[in-house]
């Protein structure tokens, strides 16, 4: 493939080429596999581009594309929604991409791919979440057993356009809240969680999503995994490959 398809300057990324260029004023990236799918199909990392890649270079390996928009730190707003809105039809009209991207959400990633995903549930193949804020009231908040993080909720409060905090709390929209039409679409959901995260709880962001999903008839599994907030993912992803090879195709 000619690097001349993807525009803007190419980079070296772990050994694949890494094509970085503007979407809508925003950096957007994309990761080339050396051998792609044919169908194109392509991880959507919806945060913290560099962090923790392991999952991301197994799925490279496997002939997958990596995506990645840049809307900066705003806890998946509307606003960021309507820029991975455009990203999504480029990248799917303009290069041809799979319909269906498997989402991932690392910490505050979650509130994005989820919000995404709800509005999209036709545009899914699954979301892969982890150590992820799934209900911003526990972080970045603070209203549970998490510490909070005062200039993050201000910024949050700012970002949603709530006039007040007592808006942000009765707000119900979290992905904790808004899980039914993700179930009505068959979308299957894994999270990564380690049970001493001290920052993101899993008692008040995965166990409550994973009950609720599971309630409402989803397909959710949970690897429950000693550790705290960091380092994330997984040092072996096989299971969450396997998962995804299993269950995240249904749609293509």
């Amino acid at each position: 493939m000619s690097e001349k398809e993807f525009p803007g300057i190419v980079e070296d990324y772990h050994g694949y080429s890494l094509y970085r260029f503007d979407v809508g004023g925003l950096d957007a990236i994309i990761v080339e596999p050396k051998i792609p799918k044919v169908r194109r199909q392509w991880i959507w990392k919806a945060e913290f581009f560099s962090a923790f890649p392991n999952f991301e270079l197994a799925m490279l390996e496997r002939g997958f594309y990596l995506a990645f928009l840049n809307v900066g730190n705003t806890f998946g707003c509307p606003s960021a929604m309507t820029h991975f809105d455009e990203f999504y039809t480029i990248l799917t009209e303009k290069y041809s991409f799979a319909s269906h991207p498997v989402l991932l959400g690392l910490s505050r990633g979650g509130l994005y791919v989820y919000n995404w995903a709800v509005k999209n549930t036709d545009k899914v193949s699954c979301i892969y979440a982890d150590n992820a804020v799934c209900d911003f009231k526990s972080w970045p908040g603070g209203k549970g057993d998490a510490p909070d993080s005062l200039e993050n909720w201000t910024k949050l409060i700012e970002d949603y356009g709530f006039a007040f905090e007592d808006e942000a709390l009765e707000y119900s929209g979290n992905p904790i809240d808004n899980l039914e039409p993700l179930a009505k679409a068959g979308i299957p959901l894994i999270h990564a969680s380690a049970t001493e995260d001290e920052i993101v709880p899993i008692s008040e962001n995965t166990d409550i999503l994973e009950a609720r999903y599971k309630a409402l008839g989803g397909n959710i599994k949970v690897i429950r995994h000693p550790g705290k907030h960091h380092p994330h993912g997984l040092e072996n992803p096989e299971p969450v490959i396997n998962f995804i090879h299993k269950y995240g195709y249904h749609h293509e």
